[in-house]
């Protein structure tokens, strides 16, 4: 599903009234009355209570204009306020707020402090409000009057329905740019923005609606500039293919884990165990050969390799011994450590390695020294899956400063390293070298656990194997990782969760996704 920012979405507008011949006042009506039926199924006492709707002087204002006249029509009492000089209404909005007047309701004029003042009171007596001052068209902070309508709003602890935006938010922006409404709900126009499906932005917009006003999905599609998108269960359920009766495990692909050291077995476990919960035909484990009995113990359903290392770390032959057995996709990085020979035998492998590659965690933190050498090249895809820390660590920035440009640090290292790169965390972001990105919807606070990052590399290893698609094989894993984890929270909640709970409901977020669950008929076994 696109996600659409300010520029986009009024082309996508133009473009559906001049081409297609949709008038605008049209979609106005439409976007109300969705906005209605979205404010009817989430409050069955509607007609019980005193809907306030605050709207501005352009078209988000008269979406609220529509807003007001239908839940009139459906006997629902209703008070108007019009944050701005009736005079400077213009258009569409104009229209539908003299049909207001028409009908008999009377709008509130609040051109001014004392007028919100006067008319305070009359706001207080609202039990459910609707915010339709700005819509996608504010880029600067908002200040004065408005500022002190939002700060009222957010304090008097009344339910808020925003339309298209929180009132205060940009489109262009998931950092919010000043104040902005606290909504309990936005019911957005016809595409998501930035601020409703990324942190910081999200947490002021409540649930989300997405309103079908007319815009045909090819016009959303087809706009140019960024290309962002929100994973959906309907896309993501088209990436997994049927099995064929007759098929084999060589048809699944052969995935090699290059993990562990002495202390992080447990790493290589949790990888290559999701890697064959997540489909692969045949995985195999090369760890170091201190660590091989160890991980070997751990499972029968995976084998195992033991590497040459020293007291240093892996060394010069481990290189020839994992292009040796590497076939299909190697993944790289779940506990090896960053002893110094271990870092070297790394990047030795990385420069090598004809396959596709998945690289994590230590296989990351072996090029912080030398970033220009991680990258893809014609003929074979590079998969980075770092989190913040280690996104920080390659192009030398902290975590923080990481957290609050996601998208635009994902999208530039991946176009720049002609890599895939999922930068891992809560709406985990994937970016692709030809500057696409994909926003995750699931997932939850519970994974904030050690060793699910190392369960997620297995994953995306595993579909790339199947799939032979970087980009399909990043999004599916990741989409059906959270999936995993909220099945694991749902049984376990976030505290008690860990990165095996999320790895053993892999095949059950695979069974919710495909709705693919058979009940076994057993009436005609012999007995």
């Amino acid at each position: 599903m696109r996600v659409v920012n300010a520029a986009q979405m009024r082309e996508a507008d133009r473009r559906t009234i001049e081409d297609i011949g949709i008038p605008s006042l049209v979609l106005m009506e439409n976007a109300g009355r969705q906005v209605v039926a979205a404010m009817e199924a989430m409050h069955a006492d509607l007609l019980d209570r005193r809907v306030g709707v605050l709207c501005g002087r352009g078209n988000n204002g008269g979406d609220g204009f529509v807003v007001a006249r239908t839940l009139l029509q459906r006997g629902v009492d209703v008070a108007v306020f019009l944050i701005g000089r009736v005079a400077d209404v213009r258009g569409d909005a104009r229209v539908n707020l003299e049909i207001l007047g028409r009908l008999g309701l009377n709008v509130a004029e609040v051109s001014d402090s004392q007028a919100w003042e006067l008319h305070f009171s009359e706001f207080s007596a609202c039990t459910l409000i609707v915010d339709a001052i700005f819509g996608t068209g504010l880029n600067s902070p908002v200040s004065g009057l408005i500022q002190s309508v939002i700060a009222d709003v957010n304090a008097s602890g009344v339910p808020v329905v925003s339309i298209d935006l929180p009132s205060g938010l940009s489109a262009d922006s998931a950092e919010p740019i000043g104040d902005s409404i606290e909504a309990g709900t936005t019911v957005t126009i016809a595409a998501p923005k930035l601020p409703l499906v990324l942190p910081p932005g999200e947490t002021r917009a409540g649930d989300i609606v997405i309103a079908d006003i007319g815009i045909p999905a090819g016009v959303i599609d087809s706009v140019e500039g960024p290309r962002v998108e929100l994973l959906t269960r309907a896309a993501m359920r088209e990436l997994i293919p049927p099995r064929s009766a007759d098929s084999h495990k060589g048809d699944y692909g052969r995935v090699l884990v290059v993990a562990g050291s002495p202390g992080k077995t447990g790493a290589a476990h949790l990888s290559a165990t999701a890697a064959v919960r997540s489909g692969a035909g045949l995985v195999t484990v090369a760890t170091p050969r201190s660590c091989q009995a160890i991980v070997a113990a751990m499972a029968p359903e995976y084998m195992t390799e033991g590497l040459h290392e020293t007291d240093d770390g892996l060394d010069d032959d481990a290189v020839e011994q994992v292009l040796d057995i590497a076939r299909d996709v190697i993944a790289i990085g779940p506990g090896l450590g960053q002893a110094p020979a271990t870092r070297d035998f790394v990047v030795r492998l990385v420069d090598r390695a004809t396959m596709p590659l998945v690289i994590d965690a230590d296989g990351l933190n072996a090029f912080s020294r030398e970033p220009d050498r991680l990258a893809g090249r014609e003929g074979r895809d590079v998969i980075i899956t770092p989190h913040a820390g280690e996104m920080g660590r390659l192009i030398g920035m902290s975590s923080d400063e990481v957290q609050a440009s996601r998208l635009e640090i994902a999208r530039n290292f991946a176009v720049a390293h002609h890599v895939y790169v999922v930068l891992k965390g809560h709406r985990t972001i994937i970016a692709t070298p030809d500057s696409k990105v994909f926003i995750n919807p699931t997932g939850n606070p519970g994974m904030a656990t050690g060793g699910t990052g190392d369960v997620l590399t297995g994953m995306i290893a595993a579909w790339l194997a199947q799939l032979l698609d970087a980009e399909a094989a990043c999004k599916l894993a990741v989409y059906l990782h959270g999936m995993a984890g909220d099945l694991a929270e749902s049984e376990e909640g976030e505290v008690a969760l860990t990165a095996g709970d999320v790895a053993g409901n892999i095949g059950q977020a695979v069974l919710e996704l495909t709705a693919r669950r058979k009940t076994v008929d057993r009436s005609t076994a012999s007995g």
